[in-house]
């Protein structure tokens, strides 16, 4: 018997230094020579001071800034044991709705926020929450669209904006993969950077 438990126990405790520490470690070595600002969250910096990270959608309000896609995520209801409350851009609870195209409830929200928008076709992405309720980017359609509410709020030109919002797409992955998208929390700094 302890012929045969001992060289499995070994195995074991080999197998676990090498794939529970060597190669995790191995792996963040690598990235952080690598892709050091990607490892460490995409975080970004104002003054010194971490603000967000380029990963992660952040809620903005009022008309000085470009608003990112609706977000979906919740939290326990403190209030209400065993239901839900929204909980907008809480990262901790990253998750979409769960409702079905069919759902006479998403329906109804997705009327309201069309309306919200005013008149016009109104693009997806303003309407729509992510799949996860965080995501940190918007269409350059969705952010020509408030090209004119935030330049008024901010007593800029549209152009000065507008040349903003282009300055700050980013293209297709490779070139290939994904979609055009504008980083909205970015895109904000840099409008508080206009003088």
């Amino acid at each position: 018997m302890n012929g045969v438990l001992r060289p499995a126990l070994a195995v074991v405790g080999m197998t676990t230094m090498l794939c529970g520490l060597a190669l995790p470690l191995g792996f963040t070595g690598v990235a952080q020579l690598a892709f050091p600002v990607q490892a460490n969250g995409s975080l970004v910096e104002r003054e010194g001071t971490v603000i967000g990270s380029a990963l992660i959608g952040q809620g903005f309000t009022g008309e000085r800034y470009f608003h990112p896609r609706p977000s979906a995520t919740v939290e326990a209801d403190p209030e209400t044991p065993g239901s839900t409350r929204a909980a907008p851009y809480n990262a901790a609870a990253s998750a979409a709705s769960q409702a079905a195209p069919t759902s006479a409830a998403l329906l109804a929200t997705l009327k309201e926020r069309v309306a919200a928008e005013g008149a016009g076709p109104v693009p997806a992405d303003a309407v729509t929450a992510s799949a996860s309720g965080l995501d940190p980017h918007i269409s350059p359609e969705n952010a020509a669209q408030q090209v004119a509410n935030v330049a008024a709020a901010r007593g800029v030109t549209p152009e000065r904006v507008r040349a903003l919002v282009v300055q700050h797409t980013e293209g297709r992955e490779w070139g290939l993969f994904g979609e055009p998208r504008v980083n909205v929390l970015r895109l904000n700094l840099a409008l508080d950077g206009l003088r």
